[in-house]
């Protein structure tokens, strides 16, 4: 049992309120400190038995969360109340009306936005997506509630490490899957930093704690690389008495670690690991042409790479971030990314959508992207009748877009996510247009739906009365409104096609003098192997299924039959084919223990990314094939994770016989007589593995090949691994699934 002070803990408490209450200073009105005190008592008093798994008293929580929201979001009295009491309706007796009564309707809104949905959920659906949506329903009345998640999800991710393990890997993975896109959309970029180097760091620690490590090694070297690159820019700009600050900062450790794996380079070909930030106190009519000036000062000292200019400030991002980029090479031959801001720019690009507020009257430009965005999110939520799932999906691929600007035949301007088509400019044009698309103008020439749009594509739709949406639509468009406007008009159709079927299904069951009811319905789509009786109406209608093999339903019973006793032979046969494995392989071979009890259970090992022992693993339930076993690095992990946490359970890997898995390895190097040989030498010689398969391809002496067979862990994996990189002429081995 943890002793606790009670007089040191009562303390604390009261030194961290009133820091609290230092912060929020700037933005209280008279009056707000009571209400603030009032909605803390109520906190403190409601959570006062209650502990955070790290033995610290809960109280901390709401503290921490309120504190973010006026520190690190900039947000004002409702939200530092709301933030107070996030969980008090959740955790305790308290329930919405009392809030209302007590702090009024807005705090109850945002509180009910914030509060998870309790209940049972059907086996398939998502409680985690059905809670998001929930909240993003709030979201387009009020951004708030938004905004006191980001925080609270912040401080959870700042106190995960007392959590058990995988309740850090599905906590983690939801962050990532969902918040941190939240996050960069609204601007809160180094909220969206720090998630996701917490992120990394719960799920990769190694290589976190490796990158980390490295940064820290590096530290001195590139801070006098930084005093020696700003120096002549900062004379400069003294000398043309311009009012600055410049800030030098390393990339986040997670954009480093994106890097690296996106160009399969280590740490120290990351060619530029921080950028240098020039702030100027310029007046709004002058900021731009002051942020053109110094950078027309930058590029006279260093030359820039054309390719890398960034300009968000004749056309701001769609979030209101507005900045400078370029990236220039230094005298050492470095490349350095500048970016260039005035003090309201930097302040909108630290504290986001918050910020925007205090700067509306004077750039309403600024908030109209994220106002635009904000109605896109009313739109779909109003338009989705699907699975929350499906919702996530849809609404996931809107926010970590890039933009591409594009123009009508009349000159407005359009902004797309990047990747947009043709189609998705018709449904941004309006929804009947997109209906009927048939093609484009693209720059007056003749392009089909499917055209992805570039920067300053001008766009001409063409449409047809005849034309109509197909499901294929779904793969051409990238935007949610145009998603949600095509499952509309596929589900209006598939409704009439569902009625047509039962027409017909009615028509032939009288025709063969057989009932039309629920049970012939049901023998019917099990015989056509369907899921569903609307499923079976759908094809019978579209003309999929033939109503003429309707007839053989007379037979289906015959067929049932049939089918059972070849199920019961096979079951039979496979249960002797098991014993007979287990009899070869001996009691003890290779054991995954699953479960909170951990447990021996049966499992499959799921294809999309091979585990073998000593791999960090988890176990996901499907729905008809048992619990499947993932590496955490799977590609599909951060989805299961983050969409269906209630499914995943604890698994990991006994110390067992040697077994052989399949792994496959990818050698990257340059050609040389005799390189083949040595490597399947280190192969099978050095380490007795049975190789499957190997593949070489070698173009201007550049070698690649693809290796498969067999291991028995990671450790043998690695340490063949070690043993390849070390043959002459290869350059890189790395695993893949």
């Amino acid at each position: 049992m943890i002793q606790v002070d009670v007089e040191e803990e009562r303390k604390e408490i009261l030194k961290r309120y009133r820091r609290l209450l230092r912060q929020a200073k700037p933005v209280l009105k008279p009056g707000d400190t009571k209400i603030i005190k009032k909605a803390f008592n109520v906190s403190q008093e409601a959570h006062k038995e209650m502990r955070r798994k790290s033995g610290e008293p809960y109280i901390y929580h709401p503290l921490e969360v309120a504190l973010i929201c006026v520190e690190e979001i900039g947000l004002g009295t409702t939200s530092i109340v709301a933030a107070l009491l996030h969980d008090v309706v959740e955790d305790t007796e308290w329930e919405l009306e009392d809030i209302e009564r007590e702090f009024g309707p807005k705090v109850m809104s945002i509180i009910d936005g914030l509060t998870k949905i309790s209940g049972v959920f059907d086996y398939g659906s998502s409680q985690q997506a059905e809670n998001f949506r929930k909240m993003l329903l709030t979201l387009s009345d009020d951004v708030r509630v938004i905004l006191i998640k980001l925080a609270d999800r912040l401080n959870n991710m700042r106190t995960l490490q007392s959590m058990p393990r995988h309740k850090q890997l599905k906590i983690a993975s939801e962050t990532m899957y969902l918040y941190a896109p939240l996050a960069h959309r609204l601007g809160l970029y180094s909220i969206k930093s720090e998630l996701e180097d917490l992120y990394l760091k719960y799920t990769d620690t190694e290589t976190y704690m490796d990158i980390v490590q490295k940064i820290n090694e590096s530290k001195s070297i590139r801070n006098r690389f930084i005093k020696s690159f700003i120096q002549p820019i900062e004379d400069e700009l003294i000398r043309q008495k311009f009012n600055f600050v410049i800030k030098g900062r390393p990339k986040s450790v997670y954009s480093i670690y994106s890097k690296m794996k996106k160009q399969g380079i280590p740490f120290e070909e990351v060619y530029d690991l921080f950028a240098i930030r020039i702030i100027l106190d310029s007046d709004l009519e002058n900021e731009k042409a002051d942020c053109w000036q110094v950078y027309s000062i930058v590029t006279d000292f260093y030359h820039p790479n054309p390719d890398r200019l960034r300009d968000w400030i004749s056309t701001s991002r769609s979030n209101g971030y507005e900045s400078l980029h370029t990236t220039v090479m230094s005298n050492t031959g470095q490349w350095v990314e500048v970016q260039i801001r005035s003090t309201r720019m930097d302040e909108i690009a630290e504290r986001g959508y918050a910020a925007h507020w205090k700067y509306k009257d004077s750039s309403t430009k600024s908030t109209a992207g994220l106002d635009d965005w904000i109605s896109q999110v009313r739109g779909l939520l109003e338009s989705n009748d699907g699975s929350a799932i499906e919702f996530m999906d849809d609404f996931r691929g809107n926010l970590f877009h890039e933009e591409v600007f594009v123009f009508t035949p009349k000159g407005d301007l359009k902004v797309l996510p990047f990747g947009s088509t043709a189609l998705d400019f018709a449904f941004e044009i309006h929804t009947e247009i997109g209906a009927k698309c048939i093609g484009a103008k693209v720059n007056q020439k003749l392009v089909p739906i499917s055209h992805k749009l570039k920067n300053g594509d001008q766009v001409e739709i063409l449409t047809s009365n005849k034309q109509r949406p197909t499901e294929d639509w779904l793969n051409t468009v990238v935007t949610s409104r145009a998603k949600a406007k095509i499952k509309d008009a596929l589900r209006e159709e598939k409704k009439s096609a569902i009625l047509d079927g039962k027409e017909i299904l009615q028509r032939k069951l009288k025709q063969m003098k057989m009932e039309f009811n629920s049970e012939a319905v049901d023998k019917l789509r099990a015989y056509f192997e369907l899921k569903t009786a609307n499923e079976f109406y759908y094809r019978l209608g579209k003309g999929i299924i033939d109503p003429k093999s309707i007839k053989s339903f007379k037979t289906f019973k015959e067929n049932q039959k049939l089918k059972s006793k070849a199920i019961q032979e096979k079951v039979k046969d496979e249960s002797t084919f098991t014993k007979e494995i287990k009899s070869l392989k001996g009691p003890d071979h290779d054991q995954l223990l699953i479960g909170e009890d951990m447990d021996v259970v049966d499992y499959i090992l799921a294809k999309c990314c091979n585990p073998i022992p000593g791999d960090d693993v988890f176990g996901f339930v499907t729905v008809n094939e048992g619990i499947k076993i993932h590496r955490t690095s799977c590609p599909n992990a951060l989805e299961l994770l983050s969409n269906h946490g209630n499914r995943v359970i604890k698994a990991r890997w006994t110390s067992q016989q040697e077994i052989a898995f399949l792994a496959g390895l990818r050698i990257i190097g340059t050609d040389r007589v005799g390189l083949i040989n040595d490597v399947t030498k280190v192969i099978s010689n050095e380490l007795k593995v049975n190789m499957r398969s190997i593949t070489v391809d070698s173009d201007a002496g550049i070698f690649e090949g693809t290796i498969k067979l067999y291991v028995h862990s990671t450790e043998h994996l690695d340490e063949l691994m070690k043993n390849l990189s070390q043959v002459e002429g290869i350059h890189k081995v790395s695993r893949f699934d």
